[in-house]
């Protein structure tokens, strides 16, 4: 679990790189961690609520009642979710900018690193099984 956490921060952490170079905004460590937090937070509370959802017991028990952060449905999924709509909440909240391609942008780039990622882990598991 530590793992896929860790894997999960730097995928977010190699968008918003990725972002601020493209904006010749520089890689500074503050630049960096100024840009970084809403979506890191983002991500921390779609671990929570993954974490809440596999431990609820529900009458089709569609999430069951294990916590496997590195499968892409439902943890995945709620992970990215929760990285792009809450990282924007907070940007907006704080005037750092959301404007609508951002927003678009931003959710295709998470998608494809924190779904890819996993996707990726689950492609080399079940080979090797």
């Amino acid at each position: 679990m530590p793992v896929t956490a860790l894997l999960d921060l730097i995928a977010v952490t190699v968008f918003v790189m990725i972002g601020r170079s493209s904006h010749e905004e520089g890689l500074t460590v503050v630049g960096i961690l100024q840009t970084l937090w809403p979506f890191a937070i983002g991500a921390a509370a779609g671990w929570s609520i993954a974490y809440v959802l596999s431990h609820v017991r529900s009458s089709d028990d569609s999430f069951g009642h294990d916590f496997r952060p590195e499968r892409i449905v439902p943890a995945g999924l709620i992970v990215w979710f929760c990285a792009v709509v809450i990282a924007m909440i907070l940007r907006y909240l704080l005037h750092q900018g959301v404007a609508f391609s951002f927003i678009i942008v931003a959710t295709i780039s998470l998608g494809v690193f924190l779904i890819g990622w996993r996707a990726v882990a689950a492609f080399v598991a079940k080979r090797s099984a």
